[in-house]
């Protein structure tokens, strides 16, 4: 088969790679469409993967061609995603159901290979069948939308409360979305970009700021009423975002990190404060997994998908390449604020 096979530092090559071969319990899916994760940036220009060559990819979407002996549940012609994450399922994390928090952990499109290629090979336990009416691009969107819903359960979530979601990116998004399904009282969203927080309103956030204006967080506590927010959820992984979450939660309130910061993170005794005087709940979250694996994340993302109450927006991509260009498409991240949105890669652009 063909494959986008990271062969070296910021070295993609669409080459001839070997075709999985079928084994029990296992589904081997035609891929259709690949997204390109932020965890793969570094991967690629910062050498920073396990070992070359690699096949990278874990955000996909495709048909099932083939499966292994003993599946039962999944059948040749299904359009399914794949949750990534292959956990050894007898550690105590696992046998608990924490299987984000597994040490002996595999994990497909960096340590296996994974969904830049024609095919892929995964468990049937790792298969999300999804509904015919959702397209392959929003296919490709599972994994984000599960990683913000876990946040959500991270955070103890419950609804009738003010909620603040800073970042506006793709999980940001979500994040806001899942607040609305599950009865949030006001969403709003803060990000830099105006284009981004016009998105956020046309997806369903009851308000969204611009953190680069004078005055915004003044702005932000009126729409509480001075209150404060119930829960925060930060989705940039940015530093300023850290330090504006201990700023909007109010007394008692839920926080909640699923962005990554790649910089050093500190607090002023001021700034820190804050999470003494307000006696609030502080917690991050890791990945989208939940018993029975692979969690309730991934069956109501199927579900919310197919209803069209979670929704899926073009505006979430910012461009779609073939997957043969799946080298310029990584060269498109060496430019700061260029890439804003999703790039997919795309196996056969009629199927979309």
């Amino acid at each position: 088969m063909k494959a986008a096979v990271v062969c070296g530092n910021e070295d993609v090559r669409y080459m001839d790679y070997e075709e999985p071969v079928i084994k029990p319990g296992y589904v081997k899916i035609q891929i259709k469409v690949s997204g390109i994760c932020g965890s793969d940036i570094p991967r690629v220009l910062k050498n920073g993967v396990h070992f070359y060559p690699i096949v990278l990819g874990h955000e996909f979407s495709g048909e099932v061609v083939e499966t292994g002996e003993g599946v039962a549940r999944v059948k040749v012609g299904d359009r399914v995603t794949g949750a990534p994450l292959l956990p050894c399922m007898k550690c105590d994390d696992c046998q608990n159901g924490n299987y984000s928090l597994c040490k002996h952990y595999s994990f497909i499109g960096s340590r296996e290979p994974g969904s830049n290629a024609e095919y892929v090979m995964i468990p049937e336990q790792n298969t999300v069948v999804f509904d015919k009416s959702i397209s392959y691009e929003q296919g490709a969107m599972f994994e984000p939308s599960t990683v913000a819903l876990h946040g959500l359960y991270q955070n103890q979530y419950k609804g009738g409360e003010y909620v603040a979601v800073l970042g506006g990116g793709t999980i940001g998004m979500f994040t806001m979305q899942w607040s609305k399904i599950f009865g949030a009282k006001k969403v709003v969203v803060f990000d830099i970009s105006e284009e981004r927080l016009a998105l956020a309103k046309k997806l369903g956030a009851d308000a969204a700021i611009n953190t680069t204006e004078e005055g915004y967080l003044e702005r932000a506590k009126d729409l509480t009423k001075g209150k404060g927010f119930g829960y925060v959820f930060e989705t940039a992984g940015q530093i300023p975002t850290m330090h504006m979450a201990f700023e909007l939660a109010a007394n008692k309130a839920h926080v909640c990190f699923i962005g990554t910061p790649h910089q050093e993170l500190t607090f002023t005794p001021q700034m820190w404060e804050h999470i003494n005087r307000k006696e609030f709940w502080l917690t991050g979250s890791w990945m989208s997994y939940s018993a029975p694996f692979p969690g309730r994340e991934w069956e109501l993302t199927a579900h919310y998908f197919a209803t069209g109450q979670l929704k899926f927006d073009p505006g979430f991509i910012y461009k779609k390449m073939p997957m043969s260009k799946a080298d310029e498409a990584f060269q498109e991240f060496k430019t700061p604020g260029l890439v804003k949105g999703k790039v997919l890669l795309i196996n056969e652009e009629e199927h979309l």
